[in-house]
């Protein structure tokens, strides 16, 4: 039976979880393909620990981790209310399209909405087809304030 949890990071087995997880995404050609650093893996449990904006998000069938959605709470001047973004979503290959994934999302909104979030945002890879696919289901679409301007573009500045 599948289990979704909120991850108590202090607990080893959701600290593992986590790390377990991010190393299988990390790997992945839609999370960089690379392995995850060590300084990552030393680090990221308690990083995210000492934050109150973050949340991990993890799906269980049996005792076994499948999957893995980490927001991080963000805030919208134009809405002048906190948003909710989810910076990592990963299900192990062999237990995608089971539905995992539109649970972990569901879990994350369950959240925006206790955090009375005006929103909830993430990145997608142009590739990444199958994902833009369940993002879409499940109701997330490109952003653009006015049509003439188009969708927005995620950018960054490596430093």
């Amino acid at each position: 039976m599948l289990e979704i949890v909120r991850a108590n990071l202090s607990n080893p087995l959701h600290a593992d979880a986590l790390i377990s997880l991010m190393k299988i995404y990390a790997l992945d050609p839609m999370g960089g393909n690379k392995v995850l650093s060590e300084y990552t893996t030393a680090n990221l449990v308690k990083s995210l620990n000492d934050r109150n904006d973050v949340y991990v998000i993890l799906a269980y069938l049996q005792s076994e981790a499948v999957g893995l959605v980490t927001c991080i709470e963000g805030f919208s001047t134009f809405a002048c209310k906190p948003l909710l973004n989810i910076h990592d979503a990963i299900v192990k290959k062999e237990y995608r399209h089971q539905g995992i994934l539109t649970k972990l999302l569901s879990e994350a909104e369950n959240i925006a909405i206790e955090k009375d979030c005006c929103k909830l945002t993430l990145e997608v890879l142009e590739g990444n087809i199958p994902a833009q696919s369940a993002y879409a289901k499940f109701g997330f679409c490109g952003y653009e304030l006015d049509p003439k301007m188009g969708k927005a573009l995620f950018w960054e500045k490596v430093l």
